[in-house]
């Protein structure tokens, strides 16, 4: 690995050179260059993985030199040393992807530890670059959170913040274990699905590592339904299928040795589509949630994604629920709430129309009118 030093001045050069623990960390060629012209020759011919670079020096400034290298795209690591702590300088050393900076005098503690650290990200790099070359970037990511979430399954909380990192924040979820009947290749089944729940941050579906044929999924809770409904387009063979609420991701452990329990009572069963039992009770959670999020920008486009309906079955459903069509409804239950506004508040016309999702105050004063018979003015007025 090779390390370029450009400064103008002499006495830090050999400084930086003294202090260095190079050896340790796998540098076995040091460079220097007097100013950022030399600086950019050496890069382009000897192409060190990491450089240190004053900001000021003759020629071309470190930040030249760094925005230079950035319309390159040079893959090393640029840390930036400067004799004053500048808002304007870091700035730009951000928007030009500097990986640090240093303050004269260089204090040898920070100066390796930033050493340390800079080759340890370049390595990385260099590792997650050749994956994605050949190909198994992905394969690795899947095996490692493979890996991951059965060491949190058998009580190894370890990682378990990264396990966290790749959910949806939520207060509670709900966790359930998936069996596919004589699959050998379940894997693009379970990856298919897990696409579906992260487009829809609804959560995850995770391969298990020691069970190729088993697919634990942790969902926002209220939302484990939403996994039988994808079953039931996707998937032909039979499964076996259970589910429990999971207070916490810390209950995980008990959570999954509980479901193992319990799939070893269950029978193999095909999922087909919901029954009219079931359409009826989503309808109503349906309901219950344009009620609850009306004053946002509700489609039926939004509604098909959420709840595994085609728009077309929504909009005729609604209509038997309500009586109304999904617009009309939402327009409703808008205007009933502007009307209680108007005359319990002192809230502006304006802002009123903000709340429910009105952009255009003229737009909501029509309408208000159409649907009351006068103004929010006249209306507020007459209360």
């Amino acid at each position: 690995m090779k390390v370029l030093i450009a400064d103008d001045e002499f006495n830090v050069r050999d400084v930086i050179r003294h202090v260095g623990q190079w050896e340790a960390n796998g540098v076995t060629q040091l460079l220097e260059a007097k100013n950022g012209d030399e600086a950019k020759e050496i890069i382009e011919t000897e192409k060190p993985e990491i450089i240190f670079t004053d900001i000021k020096m003759p020629k071309m400034s470190g930040i030249e030199l760094l925005e230079w290298l950035n319309s390159i795209s040079y893959t090393g690591k640029v840390i930036l040393i400067t004799g004053f702590d500048d808002y304007t300088f870091m700035r730009k050393a951000i928007q030009f992807n500097s990986f640090d900076y240093l303050l004269k005098p260089i204090e040898p503690d920070a100066f390796n530890q930033t050493l340390e650290r800079a080759v340890a990200e370049w390595t990385n790099d260099v590792e997650k670059r050749l994956y994605e070359e050949t190909g198994l970037y992905e394969d690795a990511k899947k095996l490692q959170m493979s890996q991951l979430v059965w060491a949190v399954c058998s009580g190894d909380m370890t990682d378990l913040p990264h396990l966290q990192s790749a959910l949806p924040a939520t207060e509670a979820y709900d966790v359930t274990l998936l069996s596919f009947y004589q699959m050998h290749q379940p894997a693009p089944y379970i990856q298919d699905l897990a696409d579906e729940l992260a487009e829809r941050t609804l959560g995850h579906a995770f391969e298990l590592q020691r069970d190729a044929t088993l697919c634990l999924v942790i969902t926002i809770q209220g939302h484990w339904l939403a996994v039988e409904e994808w079953i039931s387009h996707h998937v032909n063979l039979p499964v076996r299928l259970v589910s429990q609420p999971l207070p916490s991701l810390e209950h995980l452990p008990a959570a999954f040795q509980s479901l193992q329990q319990e799939m070893d009572k269950q029978n193999f069963r095909s999922i087909h589509r919901l029954d009219e039992l079931e359409t009826a009770r989503r309808m109503e959670d349906l309901v219950a949630y344009v009620d609850q999020y009306y004053m946002e920008e509700l489609s039926l486009e939004k509604l098909s994604r959420r709840f595994f309906f085609s728009r077309e079955h929504i909009s005729r459903k609604f209509k038997q629920e309500t009586g109304m069509p999904l617009s009309k409804y939402v327009t409703n239950r808008r205007i009933n709430q502007s009307k209680q506004w108007l005359k319990e508040t002192d809230k502006s016309i304006y802002s009123i129309s903000l709340l429910l999702g009105y952009q255009d105050e003229k737009y909501f004063s029509k309408l208000f009118k159409k649907v009351v018979g006068m103004t929010p003015f006249e209306y507020r007025n007459s209360q």
